[in-house]
């Protein structure tokens, strides 16, 4: 049975829901989502790993710490969120884009607590002059217009046309998702950890934990060649590509995920040093 608590962080009060048994696996989810677009490959998952899924702040019922933020203070909030539930063993880190940002992060500055790393639909390059003034001008019109009126576009963007098309309920999450988030706290997330972002490709050559980098063949922020591209100056990582599939894989194409995550953890974790601690 799943358990819930709010735990304070240096990012604000956070929502985090523990599930299953076994090695923990830290689960961090996208922008403009919430823990919930994890629900589709959580029960497979647990089977496999205690889950401990992070509400990211300003999203669902999570809090933010009323100024801005970064990549690195998540990453810090996720190692409280660890000591408050007395985790102290090395975890496998599963990340959906901004989840995938925390994790690569998380791992640079914490390596001792990673066992292992997966991105999902994660670039890891910083927004481009072009994306950044788009951005601004989706923030202006949140601000002007509210969510209901751009919600569309977010679904656009995140959802590939497949999922769009035969897929109500991932539609109906991610509007629900969107329009019910606290307005100001949204805002100040995508300011915070997407419009300034920083450019992550100088920390990959730092990672030596296993990592599996995965993107969706409809991503257009991160194309297949782009995630094939960044695994090469990684010490011990692989890349794959998910069909039908845009920015949240996990929600779009559970079962693939959950594959290639399990065949992930048995493969490169058997032979690597970290899984036996």
């Amino acid at each position: 049975m799943a358990e819930r608590n709010v735990i304070e962080t240096v990012v604000g009060p956070l929502k985090v829901t523990t599930t299953g048994s076994g090695a923990p696996a830290v689960l961090w989810h996208s922008l403009f989502a919430d823990e919930r677009s994890w629900e589709r490959v959580t029960t497979e998952l647990a089977r496999y790993r205690r889950l401990v899924l992070i509400t990211g702040p300003g999203h669902g019922e999570s809090g933010d710490p009323h100024r801005r933020y970064d990549l690195l203070q998540c990453a810090r909030a996720a190692q409280e969120v660890l000591d408050e539930l007395a985790i102290t063993e090395p975890v496998d880190w599963v990340g959906n884009a901004w989840g995938g940002h925390v994790g690569i992060r998380f791992v640079t500055a914490y390596p001792e607590r990673v066992r292992s790393l997966v991105a999902i639909g994660a670039p890891v390059q910083a927004l481009a002059t072009a994306e950044q003034r788009r951005t601004r001008v989706l923030l202006l019109a949140h601000r002007l217009l509210g969510p209901t009126r751009l919600v569309d576009a977010v679904v656009d963007t995140l959802l590939s046309a497949p999922t769009r098309a035969s897929d109500p309920e991932a539609v109906a999450l991610i509007r629900s998702s969107f329009i019910d988030a606290d307005p100001r706290r949204l805002r100040n997330a995508v300011v915070s950890v997407s419009l300034y972002r920083e450019d992550l490709a100088a920390l990959l050559p730092d990672i030596t934990a296993p990592t599996l980098m995965i993107t969706g063949d409809q991503h257009s922020g991160w194309t297949p060649a782009q995630c094939a591209a960044a695994v090469t100056s990684m010490p011990d990582a692989r890349s794959a590509v998910v069909a039908d599939a845009a920015y949240l894989v996990p929600l779009e194409r559970p079962d693939a995920v959950v594959g290639l995550i399990t065949d992930f953890w048995a493969s490169a974790l058997a032979k690597s040093p970290r899984s036996r601690r």
